[in-house]
């Protein structure tokens, strides 16, 4: 009984706070509300998040916040397993916009409120819309925002590592950032991907170690994707036995491809 209570009380709260929340945040971009530190923009995603885990019972324990602190705006790069990785990293983060997928700017109130909160909606099956994607997302990063992604695209039915895609790492070596690896633990345990029940439980998010990107160029993306990988990869074996799943490729290129060719859509959903 208690899956099912939490599940109904997580719509039901899940759908007043869109309404609610969401449309503050459309009227505030009708209004052309600036987007500032600590303003509209930043706190709508935090209080939603909040309350949704709120009504299913969860609790979210951070570690290293230490390597996020600090004004510089970073990508956040996270694995991601289940829905409500989203919601965690939501209430955890500094200023940020995540790139979700476009299905999710469809949805009524939520998708233009997330599109006036400065999210960046990402097209899979276009591969030049993706790039233009990832263009928005620099300009976010120019703006003082930071970007969280999902390097292995969609969510996964496991915690072991899947391959990652490259475009986030274009990203970062494009926009001369640091790269902030992330592992999330716990929110299979609350909801796995395919299900629509909810648990009560604990999440564990744990900031490592940025990687820095100065001195990195283009021709070197897959190294810089393999680092970021092997570091998210070592804390989670060191940290709760998962060892992860082969990576596509250890190679690097033997010649330079196309920026657009490299620019693999991640996603949340």
């Amino acid at each position: 009984m208690i899956p099912f209570l939490r599940t109904i009380l997580l719509f039901v709260t899940a759908f007043f706070a869109t309404f609610f929340i969401g449309l503050a945040v459309i009227i505030a971009g009708i209004f052309r509300v600036k987007d500032k530190p600590g303003g509209i923009y930043d706190k709508a995603p935090r209080w939603w998040s909040t309350a949704v885990l709120w009504a299913v019972g969860i609790k979210v324990r951070v570690h290293g916040l230490e390597n996020a602190a600090g004004d510089e705006p970073r990508i956040f790069a996270s694995n991601h397993v289940s829905w409500f990785d989203v919601p965690a990293l939501a209430t955890t983060l500094p200023r940020y916009k995540f790139v979700a997928k476009s299905e999710l700017f469809k949805v009524p109130i939520f998708g233009p409120a997330m599109r006036s909160a400065g999210m960046i909606e990402i097209q899979r099956e276009n591969r030049k819309a993706a790039f233009g994607s990832y263009e928005v997302a620099a300009e976010r990063i120019r703006a003082g925002n930071s970007v969280v992604v999902f390097p292995e695209g969609t969510r996964g039915h496991a915690y072991p590592l899947r391959p990652f895609k490259k475009g986030p790492f274009v990203l970062a070596i494009a926009a001369g950032v640091p790269i902030v690896p992330i592992i999330v633990h716990g929110t299979i345990e609350i909801m796995p991907k395919g299900s629509l029940w909810a648990h009560p439980g604990t999440i564990d998010i744990h900031l490592l170690e940025p990687v820095s990107t100065k001195s990195v160029d283009y021709d070197h993306r897959e190294a810089l994707m393999q680092t970021v990988r092997t570091r998210m990869a070592d804390a989670m074996r060191d940290l709760y036995g998962v060892e992860p799943l082969p990576s596509a490729s250890s190679r690097l290129p033997s010649t330079v491809e196309t920026l657009s060719s490299e620019v693999d859509p991640t996603e949340t959903r």
